[in-house]
Formats: C-alpha cells, sequence, structure tokens
C-alpha cells in the first residue's frame, strides 16, 4: 500500500509503537506476579499498565516531540493549558486491565491523535490476539494480523438479519439492561477493552451501548477506526463523542455499524 503524504503519514510508525508496547505487556502477562494495585476510584493498575505507559511517552514524543500527551497512567493537564491544544495524543496504555489480571487475552494498547475535539488517527493493538486495528481521516480503517497485510475493513449496516451487540464483560446494571429489554430480540457477545469498536469497525457486530462510566482514553481511539469504518459513536443528543473536554469522562453513549438508525434514543 502506497504511503501517504500529510499527519496520516505517521500511522505506519504509530501502529509500530503499538506492537511494540504489546510486546512488553506480554513479557508482564507470562509472569505470575503483576503487581496489581487499586487506584483511588479508579479500578486496577498493574506493572504492564506502567510498562507500557513509559515506553508509549518516550516513543511517541520522540516520533513528534511538539505534540504533548495526555495518559491514563499521568495526571492529566489542567483544562486551563488543555483547552488551548489543537492536537494531542490520547492514550491508555493497557485497557482492560481487569481482563488482562483475569488471562483473559482481551486487552488492548489504545493510541488516538485528537484534533479539535475529535480522534483524527486511532489504533488498538490487541497483542495477545495478534492483531491490530488502526485508522487515520481519509485514509480508511485496518486490520494486520501477525504475518498478514494491511486489509481494508468496514463496517456492516444493520438490515434483516438479528441484530448484534458487544458489551462490556465486568459491567452490566438495570439501566444497560432496560437498553436492551427496548432493543428486543438480539445477539450479544461479552468483550473487553476497545476491541467492541473494532468488532463492529470490521462487520462482526451493529452495536455497543455503554451506559455506564467511562474516560475518553477508553473510547478515542476506536472511536477514530469505527468511524473510519463507516460507524458512529453517538450520546443521546445524537452527537458525536468530542474530546479534551473539562471533565474527561463521556456521557453515555452507543458506538454503531452506521448512522441510519437512531440507536441513541434508547439511552436514558
Amino acid at each position: 500500500m502506497r504511503r501517504p503524504n500529510g499527519l496520516a503519514a505517521l500511522l505506519p510508525d504509530v501502529v509500530e509503537i503499538a506492537e511494540e508496547a504489546g510486546a512488553a505487556v506480554l513479557v508482564v502477562y507470562a509472569q505470575s506476579d503483576y503487581a496489581v494495585r487499586q487506584k483511588p476510584g479508579r479500578g486496577p493498575v498493574t506493572r504492564a499498565d506502567l510498562v507500557a505507559h513509559d515506553l508509549l511517552v518516550a516513543r511517541l514524543g520522540a516520533l513528534v516531540p511538539d505534540i504533548p500527551i495526555v495518559s491514563e497512567e499521568s495526571l492529566a493537564p489542567s483544562y486551563t493549558e488543555r483547552r488551548a491544544w489543537r492536537r494531542f495524543w490520547l492514550i491508555d496504555p493497557l485497557d482492560g486491565t481487569k481482563e488482562f489480571i483475569a488471562h483473559i487475552d482481551e486487552f488492548a494498547i489504545n493510541i488516538a491523535l485528537i484534533e479539535d475535539g475529535r480522534p483524527v488517527m486511532g489504533v488498538v493493538a490487541g497483542p495477545a490476539l495478534t492483531v491490530t486495528y488502526f485508522a487515520a481521516n481519509g485514509l480508511g480503517a485496518f486490520k494486520l494480523a501477525r504475518g498478514g497485510s494491511w486489509q481494508r475493513i468496514a463496517s456492516r449496516p444493520f438490515g434483516e438479519a438479528p441484530l448484534k451487540i458487544v458489551g462490556s464483560r465486568f459491567r452490566e446494571d438495570e439501566a444497560l439492561r432496560s437498553f436492551l429489554r427496548r432493543l428486543g430480540p438480539a445477539d450479544c457477545v461479552r468483550m473487553g477493552s476497545a476491541l467492541k469498536f473494532c468488532a463492529i469497525a470490521e462487520g462482526g457486530a451493529h452495536l455497543y451501548p455503554q451506559l455506564g462510566p467511562t474516560m475518553e482514553w477508553d473510547t478515542a481511539a476506536g472511536q477514530a477506526i469505527l468511524e473510519a469504518a463507516g460507524g458512529a459513536v453517538i450520546d443521546a443528543s445524537g452527537a458525536d463523542l468530542r474530546y479534551n473536554k473539562l471533565d474527561l469522562r463521556n456521557p453515555p453513549f452507543v458506538a454503531s455499524s452506521d448512522r441510519a438508525h437512531a440507536w441513541h434514543c434508547y439511552l436514558p
């Protein structure tokens, strides 16, 4: 494939960096002690989260020194500073830490490039599954499996076939159950991390509703990939998720394979 010009020319390097972080995470994954501890109010963190964070910050910083970085594993700058940023990296060094601890292979390294509040580039690497998804504005969405070549992917609009939903493995509450009841008959599969967005992006599912708390770094890379594949990630008002907000928490949202259905109307 011809290497693109402009900012998208960074994409092959960013894919390589994500896969390097994935390899470092797998070294920890093979060990018996993950050095698990709890972050106050924010779930578990392991040695793998921190190893991947250090690698990503160093490598992305060397790749483009003038683009700032926001990571789950570091204190985000104040909004007073961030609101002046037109462009920044938004990363989750180990998305799906609970899956990682449970030795379930559905964890990922997420890297997104945000421009003017929108994710314009995304990489989601699933190292234990030996697969990487990536996309950039104007280039499209792709999947790379071990030993293979870039394969273009596209979401599959909902038609007459049963609605296929992906949901979080470790999170479900009455609000989500009510949402699913309102939808009617559907096949539901539980998955970890931003790989849920990628399942929709490659045509394996139609919908991922998320009514619980998530942060911007949980969704940005997956949103970039899904949008480039033809899908959407929208809030209860029908607007696309935005980034670099005063509050880095996301509202409830629905990731879908197309914009033809008003799935957001089912959100509370």
